[in-house]
């Protein structure tokens, strides 16, 4: 990492320490004015064919009882933005005027019609007038701005129906469907990503045209967020106007992970006050999403005040690209070691061989011998109440200090000091691995010296800060300024959210971390409650919690990654029953990433990170891909999981499921 002047890096956050939103232009979308001042607001997208008005007022309905304040429906040819009427139509005899978004891909003739329609208009900047095969183009400057003065004369009829109709636009830009001028040029960046927009915004500008909201989404957490920030640098580098800020994560995928996958990208910009509008992608019905992003962004509204963090003078790190801190090696935490998890199960008295199997790690009584999955956890921290038996290879145990002194096994069991006092003044210690729990006001000359000096330690970061991520943030940038090499594990602590805001909360402030490159592993601590298996339950999904950070953050791969887009209104087969299909016979791949995408629009492009991919082509045909690749076109559906298991065999990256999962 880098250390540079904050007045670098920072124009794309007010603070680094202090939660204050960006200031921006006010957008208005019918009568839900964006950005400036006003809360910020959820959004979602229908799934159902366009075509279908009943079924889409239907959903519509759905959305808004759910608390969905814009409703954004595809609009892939004229026919479906002609129906755009009839369903904005119905839902205001209804008494609904929930403003209406026109999601447009390569149809420029769509959107035009569309602007006259509903209230905003989204489109891409990377198919809208620019297309995508796949080819390496060179250009020289003249050609290059040919190209601008192209997109320009297909663009300026858009930009004065909106004008004339006070229609709003989004300004889209996906980071798997870059144009081929614009990846021959800056290649697959977050840059490319950024000047993706800017060549469309700058002629709005140029048209007196401001009514614009923009977006950069990556299904690659960390390419997303680094693609906002560097946008909204670019911004007051150019003198534009501070445009609001719709964010969301692309093809997060379902379930927990897409939670944890959106709550990392978008909750890292939140926690730096960027962002205006939301949009949770899950490959779930629209009227889910809209709770995931409500608790999203309902956390800040009581984040300012909060305890106070000392300013940052100088930033240690490029926010527009990742590089992991560089720490020493302790034992198996730090230095090139994957991050590690660390599980708190020291509310649990009473331990069995088989008790193991919530944190990943399972006892087969009839072979006597120990197995383990991918999940399974790296520590397990009891606190007061020691485990009593043997641990199986692969596990280590953590104590607190004075019950460890206390021990016979003091060699195969690792101490937790709670204070810089107490591991200062201790008799012994570990020869090898001592962990000493620490907060930002730890932060002096006394824990310097030590952290310089002592090569056996691992910190455990804990705070209460409401403003958690900043504050241990700040804790980090002390390290990298001093040269001190410590491994710190991110300890984070949950008293009172339900399981899914520990999610997403947890998500936020640990991937948050890093997303930036620091934190060398996990440790999430809960108020365990109910009878005991209630409670194992629970640290089984802790654990899983902190594997699933790690995963969206790029920090660790430990399970098959499937990157599947929303349904929507071009999806050519049941999104969800698919995903779930896919996932249960691959999900035992350990790092492989597969893509899922209903249509074209979504396909190669979305996918840019998959290995394999699954792309509906046609009404019950799907198109396999390899990477970018196409493999085999047109497999009947009812084929077309055993076709790509048999693709995934003959790169030899099939392995059979077993019996522990």
């Amino acid at each position: 990492m880098l250390t540079s002047e904050i007045s670098t890096f920072q124009s794309y956050c007010q603070s680094l320490t202090e939660y204050i939103r960006r200031s921006t232009r006010v957008v208005n979308i019918g009568d839900l004015p964006l950005g400036g001042e006003y809360p910020i607001r959820v959004q979602s997208m229908t799934t159902v064919d366009t075509m279908d008005t009943k079924g889409s007022v239907e959903q519509c309905l759905r959305m808004i009882d759910a608390g969905c304040e814009y409703i954004r429906i595809t609009a892939p040819s004229i026919k479906e933005a002609q129906n755009l009427e009839n369903i904005r139509k119905e839902l205001r005899k209804l008494g609904h005027d929930t403003p209406l978004i026109a999601d447009i891909h390569f149809t420029p003739n769509a959107a035009e019609l569309a602007a006259r329609i509903v209230e905003k208009v989204r489109i891409n900047p990377g198919n809208y007038a620019d297309k995508k095969k796949f080819e390496i183009i060179e250009y020289d400057d003249a050609s290059y701005q040919a190209e601008i003065d192209r997109i320009r004369e297909r663009f300026t009829p858009l930009v004065k129906i909106c004008k004339e109709y006070g229609t709003a636009m989004r300004i889209g830009t996906n980071h798997g469907s870059l144009s081929d001028r614009i990846m021959s040029r800056y290649g697959d960046t977050p840059l490319g990503m950024v000047e993706s927009a800017l060549e469309f915004l700058r002629i709005c500008e140029d048209l007196n045209y401001y009514d614009v909201v923009l977006s950069m989404k990556a299904s690659n957490t960390q390419i997303m967020v680094q693609a906002y920030r560097l946008l909204v640098q670019k911004l007051d580098e150019e003198g534009l106007q501070p445009y609001p800020l719709h964010l969301g994560v692309t093809e997060a995928g379902d379930g927990e992970d897409g939670r944890i996958k959106s709550a990392v990208g978008i909750g890292t910009l939140l926690e730096d006050g960027l962002g205006d509008t939301v949009r949770v992608s899950l490959t779930e019905e629209p009227e889910e999403e809209v709770p995931v992003a409500y608790h999203l962004v309902k956390r800040y509204d009581n984040r300012s005040p909060h305890q106070s963090i000392p300013p940052v003078e100088n930033i240690p790190a490029d926010p527009y690209s990742y590089s992991r801190r560089r720490s020493q090696t302790v034992a198996n935490i730090g230095g090139d070691n994957v991050p590690r998890v660390i599980a708190d199960v020291s509310a649990i008295t009473e331990w069995t061989y088989r008790d193991l199997k919530h944190v990943g790690h399972f006892y087969l009584p009839e072979l006597d011998k120990w197995t383990m999955n991918d999940q399974g956890c790296d520590y397990v921290y009891t606190g007061q109440n020691p485990i009593d038996f043997m641990l199986p290879n692969g596990l280590k145990e953590i104590r607190d200090f004075n019950v460890w002194q206390q021990q016979e096994d003091q060699q195969n069991k690792y101490p937790l000091f709670h204070s810089v006092e107490e591991y200062k003044h201790s008799e012994i210690r570990h020869s090898q691995l001592n962990f000493l729990q620490v907060r930002l006001e730890s932060w002096g000359t006394e824990l310097i010296q030590l952290l310089k000096n002592d090569t056996a330690l691992v910190l455990l970061l804990d705070t209460d800060n409401q403003h958690a991520m900043p504050e241990q943030r700040k804790f980090f940038f002390n390290l990298v300024e001093h040269e001190i090499a410590t491994p710190v594990i991110v300890l984070r602590k949950y008293t009172e959210a339900n399981e899914e805001q520990l999610q997403l909360y947890a998500a936020t402030d640990v991937g948050g971390l890093l997303i930036d490159g620091f934190g060398d592993g996990i440790m999430l601590s809960t108020t365990l409650a109910g009878e005991l298996s209630d409670q194992f339950n629970q640290i089984k999904g802790n654990n899983s919690i902190a594997f699933g950070i790690l995963q969206a953050a790029r920090t660790r791969m430990s399970k098959t990654e499937y990157i599947s887009c929303p349904s929507c209104g071009r999806t050519l087969f049941d999104l969800q029953e698919t995903t779930a299909m896919i996932r249960q016979r691959t999900d035992h791949l350990k790092g492989v990433k597969i893509g899922i995408m209903g249509c074209i629009v979504n396909g190669p492009g979305e996918m840019a990170d998959a290995d394999y991919g699954y792309v509906g082509s046609g009404k019950g045909k799907i198109t396999l891909y390899r990477g970018q690749d196409v493999v085999k076109r047109n497999v009947p559906s009812e084929q077309a999981v055993d076709e790509l298991i048999e693709l995934i065999r003959e790169d030899d990256n099939w392995i059979e499921p077993t019996a522990v999962s």
